[in-house]
């Protein structure tokens, strides 16, 4: 076992798992900073990911799973996508296209333009959940909507 697999702590100083471990809901939840409920509902709309379920149907997310799920939050909540472009992203290219077009984008503007203490991190978090109830609701309304 290599020491970068043995590590007990995270970049936020908080106790972690192995890299190639199978993490909880919760767990991924609070990595992504995306509600439990919101995996849930990308599990409905994304076949591609198939977290393992084990008694009580409690999900495992494999690391491949997170990676997918951080990549599909970005275009979602950055790149403002929907979720039927993001399907058509998927569908078109390709899970391992998607996933190599996220490590080779260049940093974003405001990453790069000011040092972090100039940046508050808050509003982008306040962004994302807004960007996220709105795609949310956005699939509610068609799903409410009769069928012509």
């Amino acid at each position: 076992m290599s020491p970068a697999d043995t590590s007990n702590t995270s970049e936020t100083g908080t106790a972690s798992k192995a890299a190639r471990a199978f993490r909880t809901i919760s767990e991924v939840s609070r990595e992504l900073d995306v509600p439990q409920h919101v995996l849930r509902f990308w599990e409905s709309k994304f076949t591609q990911i198939s977290p393992l379920k084990r008694g009580g149907g409690r999900r495992y997310y494999r690391p491949e799973d997170i990676r997918l799920l951080e990549r599909i939050r970005d275009l979602l909540y950055v790149d403002g996508f929907t979720i039927k472009g993001v399907q058509k992203l998927i569908r078109e290219r390709g899970v391992k296209s998607i996933l190599n077009a996220a490590s080779a984008v260049a940093p974003a503007p405001e990453e790069t333009a000011a040092p972090a203490s100039a940046t508050p991190a808050k509003p982008a978090k306040k962004r994302r959940a807004i960007l996220a109830a709105i795609a949310e609701l956005s699939e509610i309304k068609n799903l409410l909507e009769p069928a012509e």
